[in-house]
């Protein structure tokens, strides 16, 4: 017997919501203790309606939707309130109705593909089970399964359906989850930060596609994000949250225009794809300026990496092909792209951990592309690396002063007095308090762990850090303290960045010059103030026109968005 809600709670305006949520609270079991995460919620959804919840991280998005479909850990704990999908009851709802809900009404699409995908299974068959829900049977199957995978925008779904998540690029795999969550004919589908590690020109490809179906087929979308230029961009109505309470919420126009809150007024000025009314603006223009001298230089670097085909049998793989570029000294370069155009490795090679095929690589005028590793090795203490997840980047059992103090010891610098003394000097510059020492990287959020892996590089007293997505993962308000923390540190201590990115904003934002990487080469390089107001290159305009945020800069031109 399908639950649903009380007849008090039925009597609504027509036509009625297919999501409502009303007085609802959630918390998590700690200790013995239930800790809220989510406290007085009222929230609607209309049929066909697309509806973003922003905020920080533990502001309560993720856990408000996976309380209504009853996702939740075995320590979450709805303590009041209810939720309701087209009629039926989901807080505390059985496992059986929830299963009858879940695919058929409600599709879910996750952060992560590679959490969301079983690794073991082909794709095909993972489509095919969402198809089977609906008591498809037969060869209809395998027709389906084409059929939505064609849907969700995977070329060559045939190809595709016989291959496994790992051979698929972090887009294809982002499809073939939008691939499930359709399959299943569903009136409603939550997408959980679908496209947070993906570059600017998937991601508008993803949301353009996502945002078409559900409009052309009436489906309501949940879109939870961090990111509030995606939310002005794609939302009918946007909702802010912060401590488990909506802040405020309406049409994005008014939210993101003329916030009420100003909670919401510090998301927006943090957001560096919305700060400058969605328009892209360098914050340093060194144009006429005269170049200091380069710390590194990289000059006609190829890489050719050997790739066994099954059927031609072993060949080579392009890489990288006559790349070149420098970072003046005291100044940020950055490095930005698609997945795949060599950004990466074109990072290893600057840090001497993968050796070109051919071409020079001069730190500080030494040619480090053919030095041994022992040769290269006194030089690390000149180069650093910040990589972009830092809870994978620092050993989960180390305490922080131990993350913080292991470049020293791998280099012989100083002895046990000095090295304590040069963390709690690093925590001060980092702005973390000497009491996080002792403290392990689970007891961090992810801005402080991101702060920790800085003060790590910054251990050896570098004059290079090269900087790989360091703020891809994080929240806009973390997002901007780590990038302001940056700066800082870069006028203070005369640092030089090598800075990878696919944000073209959070470039804009800490970057002097550029490089525009596609398919292994440099297509444009320049001054970022030149490069991204006058591109020169239909690569980098295609990457600047894909920036979130271009709805809202159309409002502030009076104009319609794209």
């Amino acid at each position: 017997m399908t639950a649903t809600l009380p007849e008090s709670a039925q009597q609504t305006a027509a036509p009625r919501p297919l999501v409502e949520i009303r007085g609802l609270d959630v918390g998590y079991v700690r200790h013995r203790r239930v800790t809220p995460a989510v406290t007085g919620l009222d929230l609607t959804i209309d049929r066909g309606e697309i509806v973003a919840i922003v905020g920080e991280s533990g502001s309560g998005k993720t856990t408000t939707a996976n309380a209504l479909i009853g996702l939740l850990p075995a320590n979450g704990r709805i303590t009041a309130g209810l939720a309701a999908i087209d009629g039926v009851e989901t807080a505390g709802a059985s496992e059986r109705v929830l299963r009858q809900l879940r695919g058929r009404v409600v599709g879910l699409v996750p952060q992560d593909p590679m959490v969301g995908l079983n690794p073991t299974q082909r794709i095909g068959r993972q489509v095919g089970e969402a198809v089977r829900l609906r008591g498809v049977a037969g060869p209809e199957v395998a027709a389906e399964v084409l059929r939505f995978l064609e849907q969700a925008g995977v070329p060559d779904p045939r190809l595709r359906a016989r291959q496994y998540p790992h051979e698929l690029s972090g887009g294809l795999r982002q499809r073939v989850l939008i691939a499930i969550a359709l399959a299943g004919r569903p009136k409603l589908i939550i997408a959980d930060e679908p496209t947070s590690a993906l570059d600017v020109t998937v991601e508008k490809k993803i949301l353009d596609h996502l945002t078409g179906l559900v409009r052309e087929q009436g489906i309501s979308l949940l879109l939870i994000t961090h990111d509030l230029a995606v939310a002005a961009d794609r939302a009918d109505r946007v909702v802010v949250m912060r401590h488990g309470r909506i802040v405020e919420q309406g049409d994005p126009r008014v939210i993101l225009g003329s916030p009420r809150e100003a909670y919401t007024r510090q998301l927006i000025a943090a957001a560096p794809g919305l700060a400058h009314g969605g328009k892209v603006v360098a914050r340093f223009d060194v144009r006429g300026e005269p170049v200091p001298e380069p710390i590194l230089t990289l000059t006609n670097v190829t890489k050719t990496f050997d790739v066994r085909d099954p059927r031609h049998g072993q060949r080579g793989f392009n890489a990288l092909d006559g790349v070149t570029l420098a970072v003046p000294r005291g100044r940020t370069h950055a490095l930005v792209g698609e997945s795949g155009c060599g950004k990466t490795t074109t990072l290893r090679i600057a840090l001497g951990l993968e050796p070109p095929t051919s071409g020079s690589v001069l730190l500080d005028g030494t040619e480090i592309s053919r030095l041994s590793w022992r040769q290269q090795r006194p030089l690390r203490r000149r180069a650093q690396i910040v990589h972009q997840n830092p809870f994978a980047a620092l050993d989960p059992r180390f305490t922080i002063k131990q993350s913080i103090i292991e470049p020293l010891v791998a280099l012989r610098i100083g002895d046990r007095a000095s090295r304590n003394r040069r963390a709690r000097e690093l925590l001060d510059q980092v702005a973390l308090p000497s009491s996080y020492l002792d403290r392990l990287p689970t007891e961090l959020s992810g801005g402080q762990r991101q702060r920790v892996a800085i003060a790590r590089a910054l251990a050896p007293e570098p004059d290079l850090i090269m900087l790989d997505e360091p703020v891809s993962a994080l929240d806009v308000s973390v997002q901007e303290q780590i990038l302001r923390l940056l700066t800082e540190l870069q006028a203070e201590l005369g640092l030089s960045y090598l800075f990878v990115s696919h944000d073209l904003a959070v470039v804009a934002e800490v970057s002097h010059t550029v490089s525009v990487m596609s398919r292994g080469r440099v297509v444009e390089h320049g001054s970022v103030a030149e490069v991204f107001t006058n591109p020169t290159s239909p690569y980098t305009q295609e990457l600047i026109d894909a920036i979130p945020g271009q709805r809202m800069a159309a409002w502030s031109t009076g104009g319609s968005a794209p």
